[in-house]
């Protein structure tokens, strides 16, 4: 059988066929959703932006993709007086755009009051994946805040009360869901509860394990804000008490990319230095305890008890030199003890061949490298 042959319309059904799905309406309508732009210049960012922190190395690629492809996603601004406009979502976008030197940008512009600028600029932030913890906590206190209008409770003081409620009531026996607000009549608390169920979040859970984010030390939350280190180590650095050791511990961790488990290791070892100081401090009110006893001088038993721990006290210092490097070498965490640094940097130093500070580096300069132990020069060569 022949293959059956494929005839043309008529040339007037084609016509038809064509007017009826490009019509001169659909021409217009498809003209009149051309996203607008608008010159970068005339976009002011909003003071009340909740993203702080941007990520340089997540910029510049973007910036890269912008300068290729241009701005794919249309920034949201709303209309100023002074016929400016102002930024109210895609921040990131804009400074990407200024760093390509883009001209003009893609926009959506929207009539908004103050209130509703600043919501959507939340939202639209909280939304993002890569938002860090503290930015989220702050942006969901602020939206709070923003909903609660001017009611003389704030949400961190709201939240809290609520939390001890629910405990207080699962200690009395009561059968409560974390999720349920305790007081069903409080128009606060309803609030608070339904922006929580809009962004699918649980209030309990965020009072318990994100409002706590905010009693961290300064120094380690700012970090958090800039993204320079993960939650979970903040929070393992933040148990260090002594100000001086956890600043150091921090700035080592960032600078030097630490894991978990070697900040914790670093933090077991730190413990050993805290005693050391207490022993001090301990040995320091005894000698003058020592000196101000008139019974223990006059007492010839006591002064002979004395005699007695001072020669112990004397052959531990004369056998300090003697054990401080023996022949068979001292390991990381031996070496990083007697140098008074962490074992982790002192490892970094022998395996990944790491430049140590200038201090420590003139130290080392009197160990050698010996298989996985430091062994003294001066030995080494005797």
């Amino acid at each position: 059988m022949s293959p059956r042959k494929r005839t043309e319309p008529p040339s007037s059904r084609t016509k038809l066929k064509n007017v009826a799905l490009f019509t001169d309406q659909d021409q217009v309508e498809v003209k009149s959703a051309v996203t607008p732009t608008l010159p970068l210049e005339k976009i002011i960012i909003s003071q009340q932006q909740p993203r702080c922190y941007f990520d340089p190395d997540k910029l510049e690629q973007l910036t890269i993709s912008v300068k290729e492809h241009g701005i794919l996603e249309p920034l949201l601004v709303r209309p100023l007086k002074d016929k400016n406009y102002e930024l109210v979502a895609g921040e990131r976008r804009f400074r990407a755009a200024t760093a390509a030197s883009l001209k003009e940008v893609p926009v959506i512009i929207k009539e908004l009051n103050d209130k509703q600028a600043l919501q959507l600029a939340l939202i639209e932030n909280l939304q993002r994946d890569d938002l860090n913890p503290v930015e989220e906590t702050e942006g969901v206190l602020r939206l709070l805040t923003l909903h609660l209008d001017d009611r003389q409770e704030s949400p961190r003081q709201l939240l809290y009360q609520m939390k001890n409620a629910i405990e207080k009531n699962k200690a009395a026996g009561s059968e409560v869901r974390d999720n349920v607000i305790p007081n069903c009549d409080s128009e606060s608390e309803k609030t608070i509860q339904s922006v929580f169920e809009s962004l699918g979040q649980n209030w309990y859970s965020f009072t318990c394990n994100r409002l706590p984010l905010l009693n961290l030390p300064e120094d380690i939350l700012e970090a958090l804000r800039q993204g320079k280190i993960a939650y979970t180590k903040a929070k393992a650095i933040t148990t260090v008490k002594d100000e001086t050791a956890r600043t150091e511990l921090l700035e080592n961790a960032i600078a030097n990319s630490w894991s978990l488990s070697q900040i914790r290791e670093l933090i077991t070892e730190l413990k050993p230095a805290k005693q050391q100081e207490q022993l001090k401090t301990r040995l320091a009110t005894t000698y003058k305890q020592v000196n101000k006893s008139k019974q223990l001088w006059q007492d010839p038993k006591k002064r002979k008890k004395l005699a007695s721990l001072l020669s112990q006290l004397e052959k531990l210092i004369e056998s300090e030199s003697s054990s401080e490097a023996p022949e068979s070498g001292l390991s990381d965490r031996e070496l990083g003890q007697l140098l008074g640094v962490s074992s982790i940097v002192i490892r970094d130093c022998r395996v990944k061949k790491k430049q140590p500070p200038a201090a420590l580096k003139k130290k080392l300069l009197e160990w050698e490298i010996q298989g996985k132990l430091w062994v003294r020069k001066s030995i080494r060569n005797a």
